[in-house]
């Protein structure tokens, strides 16, 4: 076996790792060590919250800072009745949807409509999957024996890098694993589909020479 492969796996692989793991390490790094840490879920949004004491402060008994919290995220530290204020108004905007739009929402667990882009291609990713077995049943049952046409490899392909792509935005570990290896395999069996042709049609044309030799003698 050639080095290329694996090395391109190996590498493929650290790539996806780092590319899950940047995002979950900015949202779990905390700006004040010594403040509390803890979880909100807001509609179908989940955000990190830290909240610290103000005994400097008679007005403020506690600050908050959001991670996650479009709304909150960008005011830095912000005093109870800000970020009760903040919340209260999140929450209201999510009860004023149609109760079917939260209900799909929360489904797909996003938290807007933009994110359905990404569903979609991770859907795609699973349908090319599930295509690529359907292929390959049905040439197998039409020749008889099971056969693995280039069209699966073309599939799996496609639909290991869509899946890849949709894990990383998920965040994903495990799924980032397998696509690692997977788009690395796939795009390798296609290379060799490919020097294999090359190398019968090479085979081809220097049969034919001396037929041709022949002829024109």
């Amino acid at each position: 076996m050639k080095p290329g492969p694996v090395v391109a796996m190996v590498g493929l692989i650290f790539v996806g790792m780092w590319l899950v793991l940047q995002p979950t390490f900015e949202r779990n790094e905390r700006i004040d060590p010594t403040a509390q840490r803890f979880e909100m879920t807001l509609g179908s949004r989940q955000f990190a919250v830290e909240q610290r004491s103000r005994d400097d402060n008679p007005d403020i008994s506690f600050e908050y800072h959001t991670n996650g919290l479009p709304a909150a995220d960008g005011l830095g530290w912000i005093g109870s009745a800000r970020f009760e204020a903040v919340v209260a108004q999140e929450l209201e905007a999510w009860e004023s949807r149609p109760q079917i739009e939260r209900t799909l929402l929360g489904f797909f667990n996003i938290s807007s409509w933009l994110n359905f882009g990404w569903i979609a291609v991770g859907l795609l990713g699973q349908c090319a999957f599930f295509g690529r077995m359907m292929v390959q049943w049905i040439v197998s049952e039409k020749k008889r024996e099971s056969v693995v046409p280039a069209a699966f490899w073309w599939m799996s392909l496609v639909g290991g890098i869509f899946l890849f792509s949709y894990f990383v935005w998920r965040v994903d570990f495990i799924g980032v694993l397998g696509q690692s290896t997977g788009v690395v395999i796939y795009a390798r069996n296609i290379r060799l589909i490919h020097k294999q042709k090359r190398r019968l049609a090479r085979l081809e044309t220097h049969a034919s020479e001396p037929e041709s030799r022949g002829h024109a003698g």
